[in-house]
């Protein structure tokens, strides 16, 4: 933990565990997400990945353990201020109401961007839709949208819940939960960069990913998880190598050198995979 430990915590989990179904989903796991910091959590199918973003995000109530922003108990905090400090993509989206577009993504300022003016208001919704690429779908039906423009248009949402958390709370976190499982590369790369700007405005950015090309190049700060547990945390460059791999992955890949600097863990665009001994 030490890269972020560098850096003051804004958002603490101390030893955090979820029992459901006589399994631990999530067995004593810390994490601390610092401002201006992006962290990726990686690790295999039901490795508890998005249940600890649940635990994070107060979706979910931990069985053991606890999560502070900013010092204070998660579960002590109101509704109304918790909305302005953090904003969560969860990994489905489900709605049954004939929304369109630009309703789905007002959703992000309702309630706590009421200081705004209309026009303000109707301003932050268009930037947001654009940023996310989907401003010209803003007259569409939320319901008549492929996977991917709706990842998109639901991305818009957080952005500007975010932004209209701004004037309230000085410190903020944005959490995506597999935010690019639908987007083509191109969508997926832009939403990563943008991801990677609000933590450039100080914003502490959580995301769930997958991809492990992905993870090690847009993370600050990488998180293995494995059957409910945090194996390792650190720089990309440190934490993802061969044993790791073998060890999480249950994967023998052929590596090679990143192109970009500082990153020596990519994996080549062809994967050469067998299955680990």
């Amino acid at each position: 933990m030490a890269e972020t430990a560098a850096k003051e915590s804004f958002i603490e989990a101390r030893s955090l565990s979820f029992r459901a179904g006589g399994r631990d989903l999530v067995h004593e796991a810390s994490l601390e997400l610092a401002p201006g910091t992006t962290t990726i959590l990686i690790g295999p199918n039901g490795a508890g990945k998005s249940t600890l973003l649940k635990l994070m995000t107060g979706e979910a109530k931990p069985s053991g353990g606890e999560v502070r922003i900013d010092g204070q108990a998660l579960a002590a905090i109101p509704a109304w201020r918790l909305a302005c400090q953090r904003a969560v993509m969860a990994q489905h989206a489900r709605l049954v109401f004939p929304f369109s577009v630009y309703e789905v993504a007002s959703l992000g300022v309702d309630g706590i961007g009421r200081a705004m003016t209309r026009l303000r208001r109707d301003a932050l919704v268009g930037e947001s839709l654009a940023a996310a690429g989907v401003l010209d779908l803003a007259g569409r039906a939320y319901q008549t949208l492929s996977g991917g423009e709706q990842q998109r248009v639901q991305f818009a949402r957080v952005l500007c819940q975010i932004e209209a958390g701004r004037s309230v709370a000085s410190r903020q976190a944005l959490f995506l939960d597999e935010p690019i499982a639908s987007l083509d590369l191109c969508h997926q790369l832009a939403l990563l960069d943008m991801a990677r700007a609000v933590a450039s405005r100080g914003v502490a950015v959580l995301i769930v990913l997958h991809d492990l090309n992905l993870a090690v190049t847009y993370a600050d700060h990488l998180v293995v998880m494995d059957q409910g547990r945090i194996i390792t945390q650190g720089a990309p460059a440190k934490t993802l190598d061969d044993a790791l791999l073998r060890q999480v992955f249950k994967v023998d890949l052929s590596l090679s050198r990143a192109p970009v600097p500082g990153l020596p863990f990519l994996l080549p665009q062809q994967h050469r995979v067998s299955p680990a001994v």
